[in-house]
């Protein structure tokens, strides 16, 4: 085993950063986690770690924290694809100008490694399946905030001699995401309305593709980031690629799942919503011997589990929409969610 280490993870009251928190704690490393509790909650965060509720923004506080940190694992982001087009500022700011801060506080303190988790949003609407290798083409804010911190990122490392690792999951599913949250993660947002007696909503015709990961099998992948040899300086996709299904498949599957059987809710296009999106998982296969352990019907019943278990929750507006116009889902302008 490796020795023990010191790591700092933001997003720590997250999905993901949750989860790698209480893998990496149990396997004896000192975790520190860092979270503005915008999205995530206070019970995801493992009780063996140390804690600190700041923003990723604040510099002085982030160098504070940093301190005697071996590897970083930055996965706080507002993953907010389709709302950035309408809160570009604040989904900027909490994405790229944090990505900085972070980034700033460890190259600081000459921390061995960074893992940056980045987003399929990356690829934006070339064709399908995305590889690694191709050319960034980002469609809407978020998705250009989180290519130009991996620029950052690779520019500063290199400059003091920091090895750095950029994951790119796509599209996670399981226990603890948040599924109040009205702007992202489709299937746990069907969940909680559908366990409310409310129709999924769908945007456009439904016929968008995705793939989706179990936080399992995504984990499979971020751990070994922690200090795998070869992985310096690779972009690496983290998520399977066998099933491509619609949102119209995605709201059949969470419908036999519930047993509540309610005609899906056809609201119009979200503009810069990329059509298919679909990541290739060779290279996680051959630097990380990657393998699919959990299917999608699997992956979503036990997110519903964990819904289902917790309690449904109204949706909550945490982010004000900057732009309101023709343009933005009557959905949001409403709070229709």
């Amino acid at each position: 085993m490796t020795k023990p280490l010191k790591i700092l993870i933001t997003g720590v009251a997250g999905f993901l950063g949750s989860h790698l928190a209480e893998k990496l704690s149990n396997m004896k490393h000192k975790v520190v986690g860092i979270d503005n509790m915008i999205g995530g909650y206070k019970d995801n965060v493992p009780k063996n770690i140390e804690f600190h509720e700041i923003d990723c923004c604040d510099l002085k506080a982030v160098k504070n924290v940093m301190k005697g940190v071996n590897v970083v694992y930055h996965c706080a982001a507002t993953a907010h694809e389709g709302l950035s087009v309408f809160s570009p500022y604040e989904i900027t700011k909490n994405n790229y100008l944090a990505s900085i801060s972070i980034f700033t506080a460890a190259v600081n303190e000459k921390v061995k490694r960074i893992i940056f988790c980045s987003s399929m949003a990356r690829y934006g609407d070339q064709k399908t399946p995305f590889s690694e290798n191709m050319k960034p083409k980002p469609v809407d804010p978020y998705a250009i905030s989180k290519v130009a911190a991996e620029e950052v990122l690779a520019n500063l490392c290199e400059l003091n001699n920091i090895e750095w690792v950029i994951a790119v999951p796509h599209n996670i599913i399981g226990p603890r995401q948040k599924y109040d949250d009205p702007f992202r993660n489709v299937i746990s947002i069907m969940i909680n309305r559908m366990l409310q007696g409310k129709a999924p909503i769908i945007y456009g015709d439904g016929e968008q593709q995705r793939c989706f990961s179990y936080i399992d099998d995504c984990l499979s992948c971020m751990l070994p980031m922690l200090d795998q040899k070869n992985l310096n300086k690779q972009i690496i996709n983290v998520g399977p690629d066998e099933e491509f299904v619609t949102i119209n498949k995605v709201a059949e599957i969470c419908t036999n799942l519930t047993g509540i059987n309610l005609k899906p809710i056809f609201k119009k296009d979200r503009p810069r919503e990329v059509k298919h999106a679909l990541c290739s998982s060779d290279k996680a296969r051959e630097l990380l011997n990657y393998k699919t352990t959990t299917g999608l019907e699997e992956g979503i019943k036990k997110t519903y589990e964990y819904i289902k278990k917790r309690g449904t929750r109204p949706f909550d507006y945490n982010i004000e929409l900057e732009i309101k116009n023709e343009l933005t889902p009557d959905t949001w302008k409403n709070k229709e969610i």
